[in-house]
């Protein structure tokens, strides 16, 4: 049984909304009168629900159409009540197909005038209802929720908005499982490492150095709103070279690139070229490179069609193979069993790596690698931070995009360790189902900004008394410098 008190103003509603719901009464006094009565009666922080119906302020709202408070204000002036949760309710009514608008809500004892609904539509206030505020005022150690149903036509149409309100409830359910308090784990490291920091910058001093626009080949990084912030300064991010014009500034991203494209930029000899390669994936063309040259054939542990992985491949194609999982070690064929090396994509578990490195020392005895793991140091920081954390969690959510490499290792990482986790862009896609547990994990790619977390942690806060704790296990200090057309 879930601890939530549902109120409406009259029965009609409340057999749309069903389920136990208190009923109200509309006008000030009567809905002050029935909050009071409720507040002697509830138990301190039992989470409160306000629905039924509105009538629409913003002239853009429809019939049938719902509105999720984002604070409650009433006509008598009293300082509104802010509902933090809103947008959480409002996208998980959404994910049942439902249309939801949000804004704030106002309460009115008495129908509006043309002229009163127009001051009020400019002051901000998207619908108003009859008794939401002045319930909410009574009930001050209780969470907040209200979602109304605009029912602004005639009677048949109005009874049929109700049908909107027959899937509130689920959602209010859970908004009320979620309200509770958490605990928060924040990792470090998380967020952006050296490498990112580096690209990021080489594009924003290449926008001031060489103006706007300045071209990207591929996402400079393997993160969305990395990518539509520096659009918005004024990078244009391209497929291929072939997109550039003549006698533009290009920058090739993070990830790498094979010597065939590197060749084909330094052909346009009217383009300014700047890589921006991360300094470890260029380490590891380095040692792909002297092993070709010592005649060795190389097995690259890696996933197929991501960017770093093609740009390694194309060092010599017909030299390198790729190995994505352990079975595929038993089925290699090498000219030379005596003459093989290997070498990995920057990004990958480190568990899970070590598993087909050691499979392929036992299917090449004489197995050469390199002499410190190719796996970058903030990918295994913050995998290392993820597994040494995942054990006191209930939940793992980890910020960044889901073509990102080490950021979908991340949460790999906390499954394995028997931790559930959840790959998130953003606060957005933070499901009301998920948060009805107590300590919640909380960290990020390389490639994600610390923004994006700083916005998750304000999300769990808006659900309840929130603690936060950030567990340390190494402290990052590498910075790389920067190519000389940005120095």
């Amino acid at each position: 049984m879930v601890d939530l008190a549902v109120f409406t103003a009259d029965r009609i509603q409340a057999e749309a909304i069903g389920g136990g719901v208190m009923v109200t009464g509309t006008g000030m006094e009567q809905a002050q009168l029935t909050g009071a009565r409720m507040r002697e009666t509830l138990a301190r922080g039992v989470p409160v629900a306000l629905s039924g119906v509105a009538h629409g302020l913003d002239p853009a709202l429809r019939s049938g159409e719902l509105v999720v408070a984002t604070e409650l204000r009433a006509t008598d002036g009293a300082p509104p009540r802010p509902l933090p949760a809103a947008a959480l309710v409002a996208r998980d009514l959404r994910r049942l197909g439902l249309a939801v608008r949000t804004g704030p809500l106002v309460s009115s004892s008495r129908p509006l005038s043309d002229e009163e609904a127009a001051r009020l539509w400019a002051a901000g206030a998207i619908a108003w209802d009859t008794e939401s505020a002045w319930v909410a005022r009574q009930l001050p150690a209780h969470p907040i929720a209200a979602v109304r149903v605009i029912a602004d036509t005639g009677e048949g149409q109005a009874m049929a908005a109700l049908g909107s309100l027959l899937g509130v409830r689920t959602s209010l359910e859970r908004w009320a499982r979620a309200s509770r308090s958490h605990d928060v784990l924040l990792a470090s490291p998380r967020s952006f490492c050296a490498g990112v920091e580096r690209a990021i910058e080489i594009v924003e001093r290449a926008l001031e150095r060489f103006g706007r626009p300045v071209y990207v080949r591929r996402q400079i990084v393997h993160n969305v709103h990395v990518v539509n912030d520096l659009e918005a300064k004024g990078a244009i991010f391209v497929a291929e070279l072939e997109e550039v014009p003549d006698g533009a500034t290009v920058v090739l991203a993070a990830h790498g690139v094979s010597p065939a494209i590197r060749a084909a930029a330094a052909e346009r000899h009217d383009l300014t070229v700047i890589d921006a390669t991360c300094p470890l994936v260029a380490k590891v063309h380095h040692e792909a490179r002297r092993y070709l040259a010592q005649d060795y054939h190389i097995v690259l542990v890696g996933h197929a069609e991501h960017e770093e992985v093609v740009g390694t491949l194309g060092e010599a194609p017909e030299r390198i193979q790729l190995v994505q999982r352990l079975e595929e070690v038993a089925d290699l064929v090498v000219a030379d069993e005596d003459r093989v090396a290997y070498l990995t994509q920057t990004t990958l578990s480190i568990d899970e790596t070590a598993e087909v490195i050691g499979a392929l020392r036992q299917r090449f005895p004489q197995l050469v690698g390199p002499t410190s793991n190719d796996i970058c140091y903030a990918t295994q920081n913050r995998q290392d931070a993820v597994r040494a954390m995942a054990h006191r969690c209930d939940l793992m959510l980890v910020v960044g995009s889901t073509n990102s490499s080490n950021t979908a290792r991340l949460v790999e990482v906390a499954r394995r360790a028997g931790c559930r986790a959840e790959l998130i862009e953003d606060a957005s896609e933070m499901h009301l189902s998920w948060l009805d547990v107590r300590r919640v994990g909380v960290t990020a790619g390389a490639s994600a900004p610390e923004a994006l977390v700083t916005e998750v942690i304000d999300t769990l806060m808006a659900l309840g008394p929130t603690t936060i704790t950030e567990h340390r296990t190494t402290e990052e200090t590498v910075q790389f410098s920067l190519p000389r057309q940005v120095r």
